[in-house]
């Protein structure tokens, strides 16, 4: 794909909540290659307009899964999980659940330190501090709810969500050609 392309198809991917500027994108292709991760081609869409094609190489789809399977601690920030799950599917069910419990764990903690904090420090915020803090802690027991969900699910080797039709089995390799 050319970098609109792809920034559309990430941006597609990852449900709107994240999104690739071309400031970044363009970079991170670039440094990409020269690792030999993706190979570069000129394609002419258009008469006399050359443009950037770039397709990911066999060390591009180690990296990606390699960058998937990691699971270093600055692993679990809200985005970089979001951005993990959307590919989730590249993943073998017993990493899928590896990385759900790791998140998991990680969401108790969060919960037991705003639970902490609203018990011991409760009058030293204000009302507005306090429902965020709430709001936090709401959000946050949801979330483990919602990873107990995906867990379960994956242990039983059912799709987390009901698929629509037969589901297919897509591949990197596959959307590589795209």
């Amino acid at each position: 794909m050319h970098g609109y392309q792809l920034s559309k198809r990430l941006s597609d991917t990852l449900g709107g909540f994240w999104r690739v500027s071309y400031g970044s994108l363009y970079p991170t292709l670039q440094r990409l290659e020269r690792q030999g991760a993706v190979e570069r081609e000129f394609s002419t869409e258009q008469v006399g307009r050359r443009k950037n094609v770039y397709r990911i190489t066999d060390k591009g789809e180690e990296l990606f899964l390699e960058l998937l399977q990691e699971a270093g601690q600055e692993s679990w920030e809200d985005n970089r999980f979001r951005v993990r799950l959307a590919f989730f599917k590249y993943l073998g069910p017993e990493t899928r659940i590896r990385l759900l419990e790791r998140r998991r764990a990680y969401l108790e903690e969060r919960l037991q330190h705003i639970t902490n904090s609203l018990e011991t420090t409760r009058e030293r915020f204000d009302t507005y501090t306090l429902s965020l803090m709430r709001h936090g802690q709401d959000a946050t027991e949801h979330d483990i709810a919602w990873l107990d969900g995906l867990i379960k699910s994956e242990r039983r080797g059912a799709p987390a969500e009901p698929s629509r039709g037969k589901r297919r089995r897509t591949t990197l390799r596959k959307e590589r050609s795209a």
